[in-house]
């Protein structure tokens, strides 16, 4: 029988919780299984996300979650009436769009019998918008749900999660992954096994490989990089091509979806029509958009960045496990010979140095630091025996 949880891999933990959440959410006896605010936490490709929309869709639901009918279909592409799906694109959520989303989940539901409010990022409010948010937790109307979903609880503000309840999702294995892929995307198994490996259980990460061989090819040009620093000149080269690979990777995905946006814009205001061309305030609404769109540009530069410090931190990690005697543990088994090489050319605590250096660099980024200096200086370090 489908429902809405069908998508949750490896999530089984807190399926339970979530149904009984629902069904206490449908009965008039006072119960703590259902709350107003809720948590979503968990590592990238973990699906908080999808878990809290998945909530959002068995609570409008009238059969608390069946996926197929069309309050369920509306809930799930942020069409229904009731639901409001927040996926910020840009580098923060700011205190104005949540004054403006404040205003608009006051009224009462239309259809179901909660209004639920979905915010993807919640890790990336202002400080100003964090504090406008946490008065509406405090305050809650009585049937307004709020799902968060942060990588971490320490992403939000103490008073925010402190009156929310915490859901916590798991890394889903590679195996529950490969069988994701195979059967649901029509993967072949030798593709989606490699696929589920790599990627570390994330699931849009996996498929995004699987289908798409630019992405391998540009992966596995990234991971000989720390094979290539041997030099400091080296070093710089290869945070310069690292650079690149990710702006243009990120580029290609925006770049025609910026027209696109661009175009059905205008043709709202009138471009094309017959008369007098575009109504007042279009050039202003277009000049709007484009501010939009360079900020979204520029977060998916940064987090192709650091998709593939993730990668170059893989190549370390097997390094390591070599060097433990764990060569059986290798992630990057089409690199087997020269991770087997490195390891024993290399001393071990300078393997541990590097991780720490990559995941600093990442720390960094997080905090809009500039990119090709951020990777120079990380190859640098890299570089060193």
């Amino acid at each position: 029988m489908t429902t809405v949880y069908d998508d949750l891999v490896g999530q089984e933990h807190i399926t339970s919780i979530l149904k009984g959440a629902v069904t206490a959410s449908h009965s008039d006896v006072q119960s703590q299984e259902m709350t107003h605010a809720w948590i979503f936490t968990g590592p990238p490709g973990s699906g908080r996300s999808s878990a809290a929309v998945a909530f959002a869709q068995a609570l409008i639901c009238p059969s608390h979650g069946c996926g197929t009918c069309n309050e369920c279909r509306s809930a799930k592409t942020g069409a229904h009436p009731d639901v409001e799906i927040i996926r910020t694109e840009g580098l923060s959520i700011k205190v104005e769009e949540i004054r403006e989303l404040l205003t608009r989940v006051a009224w009462a539901p239309s259809m179901g019998g909660w209004r639920v409010v979905v915010m993807e990022d919640a890790d990336r409010l202002t400080e100003s918008a964090a504090n406008a948010l946490l008065k509406a937790i405090e305050e809650p109307n009585t049937r307004t749900v709020w799902l968060l979903c942060a990588p971490t609880l320490h992403d939000l503000l103490p008073t925010i999660r402190s009156r929310c309840r915490h859901i916590q999702l798991h890394t889903p294995s590679d195996e529950a992954v490969t069988q994701v892929l195979i059967n649901r995307d029509g993967i072949t198994p030798a593709m989606a096994q490699f696929a589920a490996r790599v990627s570390q259980g994330h699931i849009g990460r996996a498929k995004y490989l699987a289908t798409n061989e630019n992405v391998r090819s540009n992966r596995a040009a990234i991971m000989r990089l720390p094979l290539q620093l041997n030099s400091l000149a080296a070093a710089f080269k290869a945070a310069q091509h690292l650079v690149d690979i990710a702006t243009t990777e990120a580029n290609t995905a925006s770049e025609a979806r910026d027209e696109k946006e661009v175009n059905a814009l205008q043709e709202a205001y009138g471009k094309g029509a017959t008369g007098r061309g575009m109504a007042t305030g279009a050039a202003k609404a277009v000049k709007e958009l484009e501010k939009e769109q360079k900020s979204r540009a520029t977060r998916m530069v940064r987090d192709s960045i650091d998709g593939a410090l993730l990668d170059i931190a893989t190549f370390y990690r097997d390094v390591m496990m070599v060097q433990a005697g764990n060569d059986d543990a290798i992630i990057n088994t089409d690199m087997h010979d020269e991770i087997i090489k490195y390891a024993s050319t290399h001393p071990n605590h300078t393997t541990i140095d590097k991780m720490s250096a990559i995941m600093a660099a990442r720390v960094n980024l997080a905090h809009n630091a500039a990119p090709l200096l951020t990777c120079e200086a990380l190859m640098c370090r890299l570089a060193k025996a």
